[in-house]
């Protein structure tokens, strides 16, 4: 395995984001067709609260990957971070045809949407 790539996901373990951001960075820098590492990137820049380029990167995992099942999942809970349900329903459904008996993606990004929808409902 890349040591990039292995420090990239030490660094994600780790919560320590800008890490996993250099690691990662360098991964794609010298292989930009690696939808782990965009999906990877993505989630780190999620969890920098930077969602534009937390979008970047996932878009850029699943034109990679379009079964990339993990970006799916964090695509979805991104947009619910934008009160945007509609797109993150999209990639519910889209999770849903891929895992046909079911997935750990699905599960969580289904658990996420209900957290949100009743979040809304109590406002």
């Amino acid at each position: 395995e890349d040591s990039d790539y292995a420090a990239g996901k030490l660094a994600v373990e780790a919560k320590n984001w800008q890490a996993a951001l250099d690691a990662f960075n360098k991964v794609v820098a010298r292989d930009s067709g690696n939808a782990n590492a965009h999906n990877y990137l993505g989630y780190a820049y999620r969890k920098s609260g930077k969602l534009d380029l937390a979008f970047k990167h996932y878009e850029e995992a699943l034109r990679l990957d379009p079964k990339h099942r993990g970006a799916r999942e964090y695509m979805g809970e991104a947009y619910l971070m934008v009160n945007n349900l509609a797109k993150a329903e999209e990639q519910l459904k889209e999770l849903d045809r891929l895992c046909l008996f079911g997935c750990e993606e699905y599960a969580d990004l289904k658990k996420a949407v209900a957290e949100y929808r009743k979040k809304a409902a109590n406002k």
